[in-house]
C-alpha cells in the first residue's frame, strides 16, 4: 500500500511539522495560551515554598522568636489554596482542551475522507485510516494539551530554582547543577528505550488483536481447513513477543526511577558536603542551605518530565505527520471555482441551480488508465439514449465495472468526455452527479441500525410512507413485516442478521427511494438464490422503467431484456445488440450463454434428482 507505513518517529523533532499543524488547531490558541500561564504560575509557586521555608526557618526557628508567624501562616495559607485552584483549573482546562482537540481533529480527517476519490481507498487499507482517527489522534491530543504544557512548566521551574539558587549562592549552585547534564542524558536514553518498547508492544498488541477478531471471523474456514493446530502455534508466537516487549519495557521503567533518585541522591550529597562547611564556617545560612536541599530535591523532577516530554514529542511527530498526510490529502476528482460557485459543493449544495436529468449518456473518445499504469479504455465510445436499460457483459478485467465507476465519476477519463444531457459533467458538481444516481453492488453493505435506516440512508428526510413504498417496490416489504420489530428490527453489523437476498433487497430499496434518474447494478443478483433473483428481477424491471440504467451481468438470464447489451473484452465493445439479435450472431455472447443455460438445467436435473 502506498501510504502504508510511510512516516516513522524520527530522533529529532521537525519545528515545521508542528507549525504546520497549528494552523488547524488555531482555534484553542486562547486555551493553549490560559494552560500555558497556568503553569507559569504553578511553577512559580514551586519556586516560592523553598523560599518562604527559608524565610521561616531564618526568622522564626534561628531566631526562636514567633513574632509575625501568623501572618506568616495566613500568607502561606494564601498561597497553597492559590495553588491548589491552579492546579484544579489546569487538569479541568487540560482535559477539556484534550477532548475537543481529539474531536476537531477528528472531524477534519472524517470530512476529508468524504470528499477524498474512491482511488484514494484502492491504496489505503482500512487499518491506516483506522489507525490515523484513533490512536494517532489520541496520541497527539494528549502531547499537546499536556505534554507540551508540562513541558512550559518543566523549563519556568527550572529556570527559576536556578535563578533563586545562583542569586543566593553561586558555588552552591555550580556543585548542585553538575549532575543535571549527565541526569538529562541518561532520562533520555531511558524514555527513548521505553517509548520504543511500549512502541512495540502497542504492535505486536494490534497483531493479537487482529489473530483474534480473524479467528472469529473465520473460523468455519478454519475448521473445514483443519488449522486449529496451525493458528493456536501462531498466536502463540505473536503473544510470546508481546510478553517479551512489556518485560522488556517494564524493566526499563523499573529502572528509571531509581536512576533518577540515585542522581538526585548525589546532587543533595554535594549540597550537603558543601553546604555543611559553609554553615561551619558562617557564610551560609540555615534556611538557606535547607532551601538548597529542597531545590535539588525537587530539582530532579522537572528534568525528568522535560526528558519525557521530548521523547513523547519525538514519538507523536509520526502520528503529526501521518495526520497531517491525510488532511491535506488532495482529491483525485474535485469541482471547479466556477462549478463550486454556481452548483456548490459535497457540503454545501446549492439546489436551486441543479439541473434535472434527462438521461442521454455519451462517452466520446475515452481514454483511462489507473494511477498505477493499468490502461484500460483507449477512444472508447459509447452513447446511450434517455431510458435505454444497457447490460455491459465480459469477463472479469475486461472493463465493465470501469464504466460504471467513470459513468458515477468516481474516476475521471483521463481524455475525452462523458456528456451528461450533451453537456461534459466536470461542467457539473459532484453532489449533483451522484444525487442523481441509484447504485447496487454485488455485495450491498449495510450499516448497523434498523432496516429503516438503512432504507432513509438514500433520503434522509423519507417518510415512514416512503420508505414502504419504497419497500414494496423491490418485493422487500413482505419478509420486513414478518420481523419481529418489522421495519425497526435491527439488521447486525453489515447486515449479518439478514440473508444475502434480503441485504440485497434492502440495498435496492435504498436506491430508488431517492427516485434517482440514473441506475447502475453491478452483478447485483450474482449472489443470490433463484427464487429471490426472481424477485429481483420483478423489482429491476419495477425500478428501471423510465431511467437510464447500466447492469453488469454476470447470471445472463437477467438481463436478456435488455435494451441493449455490450460485450466488452479488453476494454472494447466487440459485440453489441438485443437479447436475440447476439444469439443470432453466435459470437462469444451466444457461447456464454449457451454454456450458462447448459450449468444452470444440471443444476436443476441434480437438485430434482436429489
Amino acid at each position: 500500500m502506498a501510504r502504508i507505513g510511510k512516516y516513522k518517529s524520527t530522533d529529532k523533532i521537525d519545528i515545521g511539522i508542528w507549525r504546520k499543524l497549528y494552523k488547524y488547531l488555531s482555534e484553542f490558541k486562547n486555551g493553549l495560551i490560559f494552560l500555558a500561564l497556568l503553569m507559569v504560575g504553578v511553577a512559580g509557586i514551586d519556586v516560592v515554598i523553598p523560599l518562604l521555608t527559608k524565610y521561616a526557618i531564618d526568622n522564626f526557628i534561628v531566631k526562636k522568636t514567633i513574632d509575625g508567624l501568623r501572618t506568616f501562616a495566613v500568607v502561606f495559607f494564601c498561597i497553597i489554596v492559590f495553588q491548589a485552584l491552579n492546579v484544579r483549573l489546569f487538569i479541568l482546562n487540560a482535559g477539556k482542551i484534550e477532548t475537543h482537540l481529539a474531536y476537531h481533529i477528528r472531524k477534519l480527517g472524517f470530512k476529508r475522507l468524504q470528499e477524498l476519490s474512491l482511488s484514494y481507498y484502492d491504496t489505503s487499507s482500512v487499518g491506516w485510516l483506522m489507525a490515523r482517527m484513533t490512536s494517532d489522534v489520541t496520541k497527539l491530543s494528549e502531547i499537546i494539551s499536556w505534554g507540551l504544557i508540562d513541558m512550559i512548566w518543566a523549563l519556568v521551574t527550572m529556570s527559576g530554582f536556578i535563578g533563586v539558587m545562583l542569586y543566593n549562592n553561586i558555588a552552591l549552585t555550580v556543585i548542585c547543577m553538575s549532575v543535571v547534564p549527565l541526569l538529562f542524558l541518561i532520562g533520555m536514553f531511558f524514555q527513548k528505550k521505553i517509548l520504543n518498547s511500549y512502541r512495540n508492544v502497542r504492535k505486536l498488541n494490534s497483531r493479537l488483536t487482529t489473530d483474534f477478531s480473524e479467528e472469529v471471523a473465520g473460523a468455519k474456514t478454519t475448521k473445514t481447513l483443519v488449522r486449529e493446530e496451525e493458528n493456536l502455534r501462531e498466536f502463540k508466537l505473536d503473544a510470546g513477543k508481546m510478553r517479551s516487549s512489556s518485560v522488556k519495557a517494564s524493566v526499563f521503567s523499573a529502572l528509571f526511577l531509581p536512576i533518577v533518585i540515585s542522581m538526585g541522591s548525589l546532587g543533595v550529597g554535594f549540597v550537603l558536603w558543601l553546604g555543611g562547611k559553609s554553615i561551619i564556617a558562617g557564610s551560609l545560612s540555615y534556611g538557606t542551605f535547607v532551601m538548597f536541599i529542597a531545590y535539588t530535591v525537587q530539582f530532579f523532577d522537572p528534568v525528568s518530565h522535560l526528558a519525557g516530554t521530548i521523547a513523547e514529542l519525538q514519538n507523536a511527530q509520526a502520528s503529526a505527520e501521518r495526520i497531517i498526510a491525510l488532511i491535506e490529502t488532495k482529491p483525485d476528482i474535485c469541482d471547479s471555482k466556477d462549478v463550486i460557485s454556481r452548483y456548490g459543493d459535497l457540503f454545501n449544495a446549492k439546489q436551486e441551480n441543479w439541473e434535472a436529468i434527462h438521461g442521454d449518456i455519451e462517452f466520446k473518445d475515452v481514454c483511462f488508465t489507473y494511477k498505477n499504469g493499468e490502461k484500460v479504455f483507449q477512444n472508447f465510445n459509447l452513447k446511450v439514449n434517455k431510458g435505454e436499460t444497457i447490460a455491459l457483459v465480459g469477463e472479469t478485467g475486461s472493463g465493465k465495472s470501469t464504466i460504471v465507476n467513470l459513468l458515477c465519476r468516481f474516476y475521471e477519463p483521463s481524455s475525452g468526455k462523458i456528456l451528461i444531457d450533451g453537456k461534459d459533467y466536470r461542467k457539473r458538481s459532484l453532489l449533483w452527479l451522484q444525487s442523481n444516481i441509484g447504485y447496487v453492488l454485488q455485495s450491498p453493505h449495510l450499516f448497523s441500525g434498523t432496516i429503516r435506516d438503512n432504507i432513509i440512508y438514500g433520503k434522509l428526510d423519507a417518510t415512514q410512507a416512503e420508505v414502504e413504498n419504497a419497500a414494496k417496490l423491490v418485493n422487500a416489504h413482505n419478509f420486513i413485516i414478518k420481523s419481529d420489530k418489522k421495519y425497526e428490527t435491527q439488521v447486525g453489523e453489515g447486515g449479518g442478521n439478514l440473508s444475502t437476498g434480503e441485504k440485497q433487497l434492502i440495498s435496492f430499496a435504498r436506491a430508488i427511494i431517492g427516485n434517482p434518474s440514473l441506475f447502475v447494478l453491478d452483478e447485483a443478483t450474482s449472489s443470490i438464490d433463484t427464487e429471490t433473483e426472481r424477485m429481483i428481477q420483478d423489482a429491476i424491471e419495477k425500478i428501471l422503467k423510465g431511467r437510464t440504467s447500466f447492469v453488469v451481468a454476470h447470471r445472463l438470464s437477467t438481463i436478456v431484456s435488455a435494451d441493449k447489451i455490450l460485450v466488452i473484452r479488453d476494454g472494447k465493445i466487440t459485440e453489441s445488440g438485443t437479447h436475440r439479435e447476439l444469439l443470432k450472431g453466435k459470437g462469444y455472447y451466444y457461447k456464454l450463454y449457451t454454456n450458462q443455460l447448459s450449468e444452470d438445467r444440471e443444476k436443476e436435473s441434480k437438485m430434482l434428482l436429489n
